[in-house]
């Protein structure tokens, strides 16, 4: 008898049939001695839409609604039949004895698989491979640990109940907002709070009263000092008098030392990686977006296999992975991180409660380096940034702390009318670097310390050298330098700064509940490291946000929709009760059932109140070019990338674009271009004026020696590697003796 293996994804299938020597390919899986692998595409399976419980359902009625399913159909997704049917083929095969999950070991991944063995009626034994990299050694080890597949049953309903919560609120509400305005209006459980977020930073943004604030420093020294309010430690007053008053009381004085500090200090280095900080890193350096960094994570995983399992929440590792760090180090001990490493291989691995404790990782440990080895020249470009984040980060953790002298020195100006009385007080800091640790690992590559949301306008007691002045010292004034500014709104979202609200959305709720602060908090805030690019992505799509540079803003239509939407359902705090519930499901204690009535009673009275709500929807961006399809004005929409005509008809649904965001750079200000289309003919137009046909730039292009890919140049740059340069002359030389 054989064992059947039920992988998320073809590449992580083929990695597993390799590791257990099935060779033989049949249709959607390969055999072996003793297993067959298969594998699903994602989910195969899903819930099935209103229409097919009952036909009536196809047409959008306020009248149907709420609608609740007394059983929960499932149906096969039609993009992806044939390898369900391939599936359920092996699935049923007479000398198939069990099923071995393999998809992705968490919540999401449990219910991939058995939902496919729901839909099929599949009943045979389940045994569960639960492990967070493809390597060929975690495989090996994750099939030597096979686990009772009950053990699992607790997580998988936790998961089903999720998403038929979700069916529920979600599809009634949105199908109940958009009978009832006539407009294409979606909302759920988690992208309505997200939108309430982004909209509420743009009200503080609005409402924000610019002041004028002034700052005072001078050299004296040697050094140069910030005057500070001696009562509260402000580096900054908004009175402009004050800083005059002190600006002539000092002129001509001396500055008296009052107090010099010195201080060891250490820093440890920033810890691992989950997704989460993954994608907002790379949003910050390389302006990637959420998605973009998970796909590209989802590369490296499943086709390189150089990194572990990218949706994970965790930032620690195991104690069983400590075993395989320098195993880790030496598989990534190639190009720039050859500088770091060895010194790593000759000691033994120190670890920390900073970066390895068992408590602290979920279903996945933090993303690291595999004991893969690692071929750079087979990424691309975008694959080897987000790589090198991951490995400089993995390199630093290992690294000693950065230490550090700081020097703090205070000092005041007294008049000489009255030599007891201090007229102002000035401070400086300066530091001395005695080991540089883990900041040797990143290159003098900037690293963003700094809050994202802080406004930026502070005055900060810059650091510098300085030099040795002892307390009592008197020093002249040599020059007085006057600062102005005016205190900045808080920043509008980026997706990076995005990400971190959804993640940590405590501050958004109204509630004091602390059981529902801490959950939020503990279940990793507004959404899943899985769900939240796509959540992101979506409220683009349904042209709720739109971007303007890097800063994400709320639309009319967002503004509208958060107007028209039950209040319950713009607050994190629904999230934060379901998902105390859910974990109590997975934990075995709490009940489906029960899970699912509360939700029940809670979407018949959201239903209620979108019907009972005298609110209305405007549609303020009516063009007059007609839709091609029904005759009706279309809708100018701004989405990620492009600017699209939308039929305002939400059964029509047409849409073309008219503008996109372009790759390609201005030649007299190298900003991206947009690429108009008209009719048949491109055009590429700038910001600052600049136009040019798509023909014409091209040509242009080919002309400048663009046309050469990045494919081309590796090949010519391994070429002349592997020629000999001047062997000719090499040889030659080489006969030559030279005597002493």
């Amino acid at each position: 008898m054989k064992s059947l293996v039920l992988a998320e994804k073809p590449s992580v299938a083929r990695d597993i049939a390799r590791v257990l020597k099935c060779n033989k390919n049949i249709p959607g899986a390969i055999e072996g001695s003793r297993y067959i692998v298969t594998w699903a595409l994602g989910h195969l399976v899903t819930l099935a839409d209103p229409e097919e419980y009952d036909k009536k359902f196809k047409e959008w009625n306020m009248s149907y609604l709420p609608m609740m399913p007394e059983k929960w159909e499932l149906v096969v997704i039609r993009q992806t039949a044939k390898q369900y049917r391939n599936v359920k083929t092996q699935l049923f095969r007479k000398d198939v004895s069990e099923i071995i999950i393999a998809t992705d070991a968490g919540r999401e991944g449990e219910l991939v698989a058995r939902w496919i063995l729901d839909k099929s009626g599949c009943h045979k034994p389940i045994k569960r491979l639960w492990i967070s990299s493809v390597t060929d050694k975690a495989i090996r080890e994750g099939f030597e640990h096979l686990k009772d597949g009950r053990q699992y049953n607790a997580l998988y309903h936790a998961a089903k109940s999720r998403a038929e919560a979700d069916w529920l609120v979600g599809i009634n509400a949105t199908r109940a907002l958009t009978c009832k305005y006539n407009a294409q209006l979606s909302c759920g459980r988690v992208q309505t709070p997200t939108l309430a977020m982004i909209a509420r930073r743009e009200e503080e943004i609005r409402a924000f009263k610019p002041e004028d604030y002034y700052g005072l420093q001078c050299m004296a020294g040697g050094v140069k000092w910030t005057w500070q309010n001696a009562k509260t430690g402000s580096l900054r007053s908004f009175k402009k008098e004050v800083i005059d008053q002190i600006e002539k009381s000092i002129k001509g004085q001396k500055l008296v030392i009052t107090d010099v500090q010195k201080q060891a200090k250490k820093k440890s280095s920033p810890g691992l990686y989950d997704l989460t900080e993954l994608q907002r890193d790379a949003n910050k350096r390389y302006g990637f977006s959420a998605k973009e960094t998970l796909n590209i994570m989802q590369r490296l995983y499943e086709h390189h296999k150089v990194l572990t399992y990218p949706r994970t929440d965790s930032r620690y590792i195991g104690s069983d992975i400590v075993p395989t760090i320098k195993e880790r180090l030496k598989a990534c001990n190639i190009g720039p991180y050859k500088a770091y490493i060895p010194a790593l291989l000759k000691a033994p691995i120190c670890t920390s409660k900073a970066f390895v404790d068992d408590k602290k990782v979920s279903d996945h440990h933090a993303i690291i380096p595999t004991e893969e080895y690692v071929q750079l020249d087979h990424m691309s470009n975008e694959e080897r940034k987000i790589y090198d984040l991951v490995v400089r980060r993995f390199i630093g953790v290992l690294y000693p702390a950065y230490e550090y002298e700081q020097t703090t020195m205070k000092a005041a100006v007294q008049t000489s009318a009255k030599p007891s009385v201090a007229t102002a007080v000035f401070g400086a800091k300066g530091q001395v670097v005695l080991k540089e640790g883990w900041k040797a690992v990143y290159d003098n590559m900037s690293l963003d310390e700094e809050e994202d949301d802080k406004s930026g306008d502070q005055l900060r007691l810059a650091g510098q050298q300085l030099p040795t002045l002892k307390k009592g010292q008197e020093v002249d004034i040599s020059q007085i330098m006057r600062s102005q500014g005016k205190t900045k709104p808080p920043a509008r979202f980026t997706e990076a700064t995005l990400l971190s609200a959804m993640e940590n959305p405590v501050r958004y709720m109204e509630s004091d509940n602390v059981k529902e602060r801490k959950t939020l908090g503990e279940t990793g805030g507004l959404g899943t490291v899985a769900t939240r690019a796509d959540i992101i992505e979506k409220l683009f799509h349904t042209f709720l946000i739109e971007k303007n540079g890097n800063e994400i803003r709320i639309t009319s239509k967002g503004k509208q929709l958060l107007e028209l939407v039950p209040e319950d359902l713009k607050k994190p705090e629904l999230t934060a009760r379901w998902e105390m519930q859910l974990s109590d499901i997975a934990a075995g204690n709490g009940k489906e059932k029960t899970f699912l009535h509360e939700i029940k009673d809670y979407t018949k009275d959201l239903i209620q109140e979108i019907k009972q709500a005298d609110g209305t929807f405007r549609h303020d961006n009516l063009t007059n070019s007609k839709c091609p399809r029904c005759g009706k004005r279309m809708l100018a929409v701004k989405g990620k990338n492009a600017r699209l005509l939308v039929c305002q008809d939400r059964e029509c649904g047409y849409k073309e674009t008219v503008a996109r965001t372009s790759n390609a750079r201005c030649p007299n200000c190298h900003k991206k271009m947009e690429l108009i289309k008209k009719g048949d003919a491109e055009t590429f137009v700038c910001t600052c004026g600049y136009k040019e046909k798509l023909e014409a730039f091209k040509a242009r292009r080919a002309k400048e020696g663009a046309g050469v890919s990045k494919k081309d140049v590796q090949k010519y740059l391994k070429k002349q590697k592997e020629e000999p340069v001047n062997n000719a002359f090499a040889q030659a030389l080489a006969g030559i003796k030279l005597d002493e």
